[in-house]
């Protein structure tokens, strides 16, 4: 029983490391605070994938009396539950790859920046054109100027144990 206890601390204090990186890399002014727009970003960086409400939710609990910004320390306790809890898991990487199958009507491999454009833009929650120019960046092959999804798919796939 008193093996587990370190184990479990070191565990804690990888996943404090965690958050604390995605965190920071969002704390433009480093007073360990972040815009609540940077937070959804934040969480998917974590790995994990809430539902619009539960990330509603999970903001509220966390912003500092709605002023727009999050500080670090309501911050680092709440993700530290949800990531121990493993609450909000990802997609299975199998469900994700038939879903850009369906959309890669050719089965050739990857999209048109083009194409996904259109889909993100115009179905279920759309994104802005500046949401989908940012993810456009991030995304596209610098060479071929297309999306090749199961590279993308390898990226929002990581080990939940990690």
């Amino acid at each position: 029983m008193a093996e587990d206890k370190p184990k479990s601390e070191g565990m804690v204090s990888d996943v404090h490391k965690r958050i604390k990186a995605a965190f920071e890399a969002f704390d433009y002014e480093s007073n360990n605070t972040v815009d609540v727009r940077e937070i959804s970003t934040i969480i998917y960086s974590l790995g994990c994938f809430p539902n619009q409400e539960d990330l509603h939710a999970f903001i509220a609990k966390v912003e500092e009396d709605h002023t727009g910004y999050i500080h670090l320390d309501k911050f680092l306790p709440a993700m530290t539950k949800v990531l121990l809890e493993h609450k909000f898991p990802p997609i299975p990487e199998d469900v994700l790859l038939q879903a850009f199958e369906v959309l890669d009507k050719e089965k050739k491999g990857y999209l048109e920046p083009e194409e996904l454009t259109k889909y993100m833009t115009q179905e279920g929650e759309p994104f802005t054109q500046e949401e989908m120019d940012e993810m456009l960046t991030a995304l596209a092959d610098p060479e071929t100027n297309v999306i090749y999804y199961k590279d993308f798919i390898c990226q929002l796939t990581i080990d939940p144990d990690m």
